[in-house]
């Protein structure tokens, strides 16, 4: 008997979770590199703002697994991107993972298609 096939969207998700935690540690970071090399950069407010993104990035990592996990993953992409109002450092940690983002996008689209056309190895007989 043949074991069932692996679903490789749930890879996907696990990547998405991975990445989600390892982008809150460079957030959360970042703040305090900023805030103790750059004094007076970032006020109380966008302190809090980016404290609370990075939290909500931690979250976001165990909700991949809904439906919706992945949007909600982008939304919070483009937060991190408006935190660039406050400093400059903090929008090019944004964009650099807006690219990386984008790969993994990308990457999903590929299996996606390959798995519409039967080609994955685990649906090959």
């Amino acid at each position: 008997m043949r074991p069932p096939a692996t679903d490789p969207m749930k890879g996907f998700r696990g990547v998405c979770a991975g990445l989600l935690v390892l982008e809150a540690i460079v957030v959360l970071l970042g703040v305090l590199v900023v805030a103790k090399f750059t004094q007076g950069a970032l006020n109380p407010v966008a302190i809090t703002v980016v404290l609370v993104l990075g939290v909500l990035m931690i979250v976001a990592s165990g909700l991949q697994r809904r439906p919706w996990g992945l949007g909600f993953a982008l939304v919070l992409q483009a937060g991190l991107l408006a935190t660039g109002v406050f400093h400059f450092s903090l929008l090019a940690i944004g964009l650099l993972f807006v690219l990386v983002w984008g790969t993994v996008l990308w990457m999903r689209r590929e299996v996606a298609r390959r798995m519409a056309r039967g080609e994955l190895p685990s649906q090959q007989q």
